[in-house]
């Protein structure tokens, strides 16, 4: 196990004044055993860092290490790594014991030795059941597990997880997220793992980047992402409902953004003066959608509280420990 560091790198495609610059000088430190999520919306550079992680794209500028080795130049095999892509990319015609396998096969891994590998994962992974099966006789989950056992039988240096649980369902998603977290105790691998999904980066990572347009707008615990947002961006991507982003309120700051999250709203006949236009029922909670003049705002409100209906006015106000200032030009974070 090594860490992994991104130093400036840089990806552009095309070359002269006409290259097109996807990655824009990221530079971050992931820890021996860490695990590390990458975040952010579709087009982000998101899946393009992690590819040139594992060779399977070239860096523009910049440098890449698995713990103290260069590995700019080096091909994917030659990088100690093991990738596991959304779409599982299993052979049909193999059974799982042998999809597992395969690498150690093409490699010359003794007989005994890769039976022993791959049924430790297997029982890591609960596939002791189904060596035996095709991955035709396996639901998306199974298939998804397969992909992991493959991976993890190669014993790598760093594990590379591409949108892995995209493909499934929403319960398999959260029951496979703890597999994975359940897989990262037992085996302590530095992993990274890309997703266009904040709850998944949230559940799994112990720090997260979020990436805006190429550019690594954030690098940090999901607890600071989420209470301490360095940008707008990160701010209204974190959370679900995002956070208020104001420009225009009463007792605002000139020049700046004040964010507040809906969670840290509440009626108070002290409060702003806000037009609810529709409530959300969900269960445990309920979101009020409303303005104040022509700022849209979200609050949530906890089931058994009193809620307003559509059409109604209200009194709101924010806990003033839970504001955050942002500069309206740059969309930073203000100190």
């Amino acid at each position: 196990m090594a860490a992994l560091t991104l130093r400036n790198v840089i990806k552009r495609y095309g070359r002269g004044p006409k290259a097109n610059q996807v990655i824009h000088g990221v530079s971050a430190e992931v820890l021996d055993h860490e695990f590390v999520v990458i975040v952010g919306p579709s087009g982000c550079g998101k899946s393009t860092l992690l590819r040139m992680v594992a060779g399977l794209e070239e860096i523009s500028a910049g440098e890449i290490l698995i713990g103290d080795r260069l590995v700019n130049d080096l091909e994917p095999a030659e990088r100690d790594i093991a990738m596991v892509f959304q779409n599982y990319a299993l052979y049909p015609h193999m059974t799982v014991f042998d999809n597992m396998a395969y690498g150690l096969k093409i490699a010359q891994v003794p007989r005994a030795e890769i039976k022993t590998r791959v049924d430790k994962a297997a029982g890591i992974l609960e596939l002791g059941h189904l060596l035996a099966r095709k991955p035709r006789e396996l639901s998306g989950g199974q298939r998804q597990r397969v992909a992991m056992g493959r991976a993890i039988v190669r014993q790598p240096r760093v594990f590379l997880f591409d949108e892995p649980l995209s493909n499934l369902d929403a319960k398999l998603r959260a029951q496979t997220r703890l597999e994975i977290q359940k897989l990262h105790r037992e085996l302590g691998i530095t992993s990274l793992f890309v997703t266009h999904d904040q709850v998944e980066a949230m559940t799994l990572a112990e720090r997260i980047i979020v990436m805006n347009g190429g550019v690594m707008d954030q690098f940090a615990t999901p607890d600071e992402v989420y209470s301490r947002p360095a940008t707008t961006f990160v701010a209204s991507f974190m959370g679900s409902p995002p956070m208020n982003l104001l420009r225009n309120v009463p007792g605002m700051r000139p020049g700046t953004i004040l964010g507040i999250r809906p969670e840290h709203l509440s009626l108070d006949p002290e409060g702003w003066s806000v037009q609810v236009e529709y409530v959300e029922l969900l269960g445990a909670e309920r979101l009020v959608y409303g303005r104040i003049g022509e700022e849209q705002l979200i609050m949530r409100i906890d089931e058994g509280l009193p809620a307003p209906a559509a059409g109604d006015t209200v009194k709101i106000a924010a806990r003033r420990d839970k504001l955050h200032w942002f500069d309206a030009g740059s969309g930073k974070r203000n100190p």
